[in-house]
């Protein structure tokens, strides 16, 4: 699918994994949103998405001007049987693509992909409460702030905030669920 800006959103792809790889090596090596402190080599990378395929849940990148500028996917948001309607949403953009709408695209249609699937809650737990990028994207695609939890990570020499937002998917808990369709 192509977006009216130049950017083309697509299903990831094996061969898309060294690009994703080096757009969170750098986001682990240099920032705060992952609280790894070591990036994950490509094996690693690799194994992670069939894990999210393997669930049937999304795991999207972005394409502009032929290189990937960003990636998305879900996970589950907890292991327990109870959390079976909440997922966790997971962006981030290459650093050079960074205000080009390639989060909001990513984000955005796996926002949707959970909805069409079911899902009726999506939770972001955003690295570091100075990342006003991440919290002003998952604000415009509907997240509210729902706490942090502050100095619960230590990196790059300091104590860091994770910022908890949430949002309502399809009906949210407006009624009783439908079974996960994956």
């Amino acid at each position: 699918m192509a977006a009216a800006s130049g950017l083309i959103l697509r299903d990831a792809q094996d061969s898309d994994m060294a690009a994703i790889q080096a757009i969170y090596a750098h986001h682990v090596t240099h920032g705060l949103a992952s609280f790894e402190e070591t990036p994950p080599d490509l094996e690693e990378m690799r194994r992670r998405r069939a894990d999210i395929l393997a669930r049937r849940l999304p795991y999207v990148v972005v394409e502009i001007g032929g290189k990937i500028g960003g990636y998305a996917y879900a996970g589950p948001y907890r292991a327990r049987p109870a959390y079976r309607y909440a997922v966790e949403d997971s962006v981030y953009v290459a650093p050079d693509c960074a205000g080009k709408g390639a989060g909001r695209l990513a984000l955005g249609t796996v926002i949707d992909r959970c909805t069409q699937a079911g899902f009726r809650q999506m939770v972001a737990v955003i690295g570091d409460s100075g990342n006003e990028a991440s919290i002003a994207l998952h604000e415009r695609l509907g997240f509210r702030r729902a706490g942090v939890l502050t100095a619960v990570g230590f990196k790059l020499g300091r104590w860091v905030d994770s910022v908890l937002m949430q949002r309502a998917l399809g009906a949210g808990d407006g009624s009783l669920p439908e079974p996960v369709r994956r």
